[in-house]
């Protein structure tokens, strides 16, 4: 069984990829992510900018330019992040380990959907929201988790925005993984506009790892014009196909 939804724009950030036009050169010659790098994010109001994580200055960056204006305050999201503001939380764990005072403020950004809740906070957005993770399988289960979101209520879109960091020393020689710094970001909707995109589920078939993240491999497919594409995750395997 596949559920279809419509792409009614997409948007992705990564350092040195910044536009449109730079991804799609990137997806005719993809090459690794690099490691570092945050948008400037002068799109926040100046007291929440300062309150951003690196990721999540990245994945808000990728949905203000993925969903235009309009639209910002009325489509449901979905932010799904395998490691979401990991890093931040380590930092708190290692202070706590050598009694050293903590920042009620930064712990108050370490919580999984503080990208969806300063998203919503930015965009007046009162919206019904997910924040999911789910290990390598994060992309597969976020389109999943929108899909649910359309069909709940097919009238209005929903904005996916997938993405990471690269992970603190601490935990990132237990975890293989592209180790770079991106969001990408589609806006869905269930109408007659935009193209439409079949997703299906199937048994796992055993995992390829990629030398990007699978969020930037389901962009590369969108922009070639291949007709489908199967990506291998840990538990399922997860296909999209023009439709």
């Amino acid at each position: 069984m596949s559920l279809e939804a419509r792409v009614l724009s997409w948007a992705a950030w990564a350092p040195g990829l910044e536009s449109q036009a730079a991804w799609q050169g990137w997806a005719k010659a993809p090459a690794p992510l690099e490691r570092e790098g945050v948008p400037d994010a002068r799109f926040l109001p100046a007291m929440l900018r300062r309150r951003c994580t690196p990721l999540t200055r990245i994945m808000l960056r990728a949905a203000y330019d993925a969903c235009p204006e309009p639209l910002r305050a009325e489509v449901r999201t979905v932010f799904a992040s395998r490691h979401g503001s990991i890093n931040e939380s380590i930092e708190l764990i290692e202070c706590v380990a050598r009694g050293l005072p903590i920042s009620p403020a930064k712990f108050s950004h370490t919580v999984h959907n503080a990208q969806a809740g300063l998203f919503s906070i930015a965009a007046g957005n009162r919206r019904a929201s997910s924040s999911l993770a789910a290990q390598q399988d994060t992309l597969g289960h976020g389109w999943l988790e929108a899909l649910a979101h359309l069909q709940r209520e097919p009238g209005r879109p929903v904005l996916l925005v997938v993405g990471d960091v690269p992970l603190a020393p601490t935990f990132a020689p237990l975890v293989k993984e592209p180790v770079c710094s991106y969001a990408v970001a589609w806006l869905l909707g269930a109408g007659a506009e935009g193209e439409p995109v079949s997703f299906a589920l199937g048994a796992s078939g055993g995992r390829a790892d990629l030398p990007w993240p699978d969020a930037a491999e389901l962009l590369r497919w969108w922009l070639s014009g291949e007709p489908a594409l199967e990506i291998g995750g840990m538990r399922q395997r997860f296909a999209w196909t023009r439709s």
